[in-house]
């Protein structure tokens, strides 16, 4: 029998001894490495498994090599080149083949999919989630005072500048705390409604006094006053650009001029949000001390800055701008809720509060900011699809460094897998929009946790058609409840407004919540989670209990489920309840 020429004398073939070398010196490597640097590979950092995966791609990478070796021998052999010609030709062939018919299968798809979906009356493409230009003299975005929070990244024509205008002062910046080590101060001081707990001005004025000798920052009065009346002193210091920007408050229009024109739409500079997320802190601090000094009318109008703030988002496309919306409001809740609950407003400012919170409307603005992500996420994968190698920028984590296996191979990609990615994740995002029925006027969260499991399964299933819909698409339920809870809370609020103007007029709060409408308000808005009417009674010390079945679509009887080792309620569980505390 004619030997094998590729086999040596002890009958194994050169390149699987080569493979063999290469694993021992991989081996040894990893070793070494190990005992250089103990405190990397200790039993708690988990090196087996990081050893094990270097020594399976060493392996691959040797019989790569091998194989490429011995193909290369292979082909620069004279012997027949027709078959070879042939051969590689025909390999040349199905890759190009594979190239065409993925191409046209993803673009195929995604051609069906956006035809389906305008026949329902939706729009695919990103402009159509651009919020329309508006007159530069009655923007209130483009004012001095909101301009000056923004200005330094991008100018008012919406030009990135470089290098940083960092001669421009934030004045949309207004803390009402520095930070000084141990000084006694957390944010816990403010009450919290959902908790049913107040505000208490006493450590905070304290607080603004024992600062007072080692900064300038916040000036006190002479002697100590009542608290609430010493903060409303300390943070005078604003009084200036909160009434600036209570005259800009009086434009009609709201647009930043970020820069949707960028290719790369995920690196549209978002600058605005911390500082209008910062006016509604201060505006609440303020409402908060004039209600307790007696002054309901300027609380009052603190909280209509406050919300035409909050609502100078409301047409921005991103889902990040409306969840800090949805912070925002949550924020001027508070007020609201003290007033009502220390009777501090008259039946003329309760109608103003309840015209302020009847403009809110979280159900439509929830599926705006569903089509506003969808037009992001259909730009950002089409930037993708003509520039593959920007995958690398999108899987690299905070140091700069790829952590994912497929930015090796961006280039070769084909395009076709971007548009399979584009349906995967537009249809996801398009199965969230039906949670928030316009037409009932209520969200349904058993429907948003199957959608959540669907995609959770998709997730955990890799393939060619959803690494970029695996990493765009978020368990979007959460973002369903915050949008039902703000507007259960703003409904709920409406109604104790009603029941406060009921109270006013009569004497004592009513027996249900029928004669509340359409006297004390138009209609008394249902319960957000299942359409039925808000639960109410009146408890025997003449107070009142309010309440959604909440997310858990469970009556509990008005009881909050609490977090794990938390004060805070627990919205996923329990009911959301509007109570105010035992006098």
């Amino acid at each position: 029998m004619k030997a094998d020429p590729t086999q040596n004398a002890t009958g194994r073939k050169p390149g699987l001894n080569r493979v063999a070398v290469w694993l021992i010196l991989t081996v040894i490597l990893c070793a070494v490495t190990m005992g250089l640097v103990p405190e990397k590979f200790n039993a708690d950092s988990g090196w087996f498994k990081p050893a094990i995966i270097i020594l399976v791609f060493s392996a691959v990478i040797a019989l790569a090599l091998m194989l490429l070796g011995q193909f290369l021998r292979w082909l620069f052999s004279p012997r027949h080149w027709g078959q070879k010609t042939f051969l590689i030709g025909s390999l040349i062939t199905l890759i190009a083949l594979f190239y065409a018919v993925e191409d046209w299968r993803g673009w195929h798809a995604w051609q069906v999919y956006e035809q389906a979906g305008n026949a329902r009356g939706e729009h695919y493409d990103y402009a159509s989630v651009v919020p329309a230009p508006v007159p530069d003299d009655q923007n209130f975005a483009l004012t001095p005072v909101v301009y000056s929070c923004y200005g330094q990244m991008f100018d008012r024509q919406g030009h990135e500048v470089r290098p940083r205008n960092t001669n421009l002062v934030n004045r949309l910046s207004m803390p009402y705390t520095i930070d000084e080590g141990n000084l006694p101060f957390t944010n816990t001081l403010l009450g919290n409604w959902t908790i049913q707990t107040r505000t208490s001005f006493t450590n905070l004025a304290a607080y603004y006094r024992q600062i007072a000798p080692k900064t300038n920052l916040f000036p006190v009065p002479p002697e100590p006053g009542q608290p609430a009346a010493d903060v409303l002193y300390a943070l005078g210091k604003y009084d200036a650009t909160i009434e600036e920007l209570r005259d800009a408050a009086k434009l009609p229009y709201a647009r930043f001029p970020l820069t949707y024109d960028k290719e790369n739409c995920a690196a549209i500079l978002l600058p605005h949000l911390a500082g209008l997320k910062g006016v509604a802190h201060i505006l609440e601090l303020r409402a908060l001390a004039e209600l307790q000094t007696g002054q309901p009318d300027r609380a009052l109008a603190d909280l209509a800055l406050g919300q035409r703030a909050t609502d100078s988002l409301r047409s921005e496309p991103f889902l990040i701008s409306q969840l800090v919306r949805i912070a925002m409001q949550s924020i001027l809740m508070q007020p609201v809720w003290e007033g009502l609950a220390d009777h501090r407003w008259n039946d003329g400012q309760l109608v103003e509060l309840d015209h302020i919170l009847a403009g809110c409307d979280y159900l439509a603005d929830y599926q705006h900011s569903l089509r506003g992500e969808r037009g992001f996420h259909i730009q950002l994968i089409k930037y993708l699809r003509t520039s593959p190698q920007e995958y690398l920028n999108l899987m690299s984590d905070d140091n700069g460094q790829q952590n994912d296996p497929m930015v090796m191979l961006t280039h070769l990609i084909p395009a076709g897998w971007f548009w399979q990615n584009q349906v995967v994740s537009v249809r996801a995002l398009d199965n969230y929009l039906p949670i928030a029925n316009l037409a009932t006027r209520a969200f349904q969260p058993s429907l948003a946790r199957n959608i959540d499991e669907t995609n959770q399964a998709m997730c955990r299933r890799p393939t060619p058609y959803n690494f970029l819909a695996r990493l765009l698409v978020p368990a979007l339920g959460g973002t369903s409840r915050k949008c039902a809870i703000i507007q259960s809370s703003v409904d709920l609020a409406r109604v104790g407004v009603a029941l406060e103007r009921y109270r006013l007029a009569n004497g004592n709060y009513p027996e249900s919540l029928d004669p509340l409408s359409p006297k004390y308000i138009d209609a008394v808005p249902h319960d957000l989670i299942g359409g039925a009417p808000l639960h109410y009674r009146r408890e025997p010390d003449g107070r009142f209990l309010l309440y959604s079945i909440g997310w858990n679509e469970k009556d509990d009887g008005g009881k909050q489920v609490f977090q794990n080792k938390s004060k805070f309620p627990d919205q996923a569980q329990g009911d959301w309840v509007w109570q105010y505390p035992a006098p």
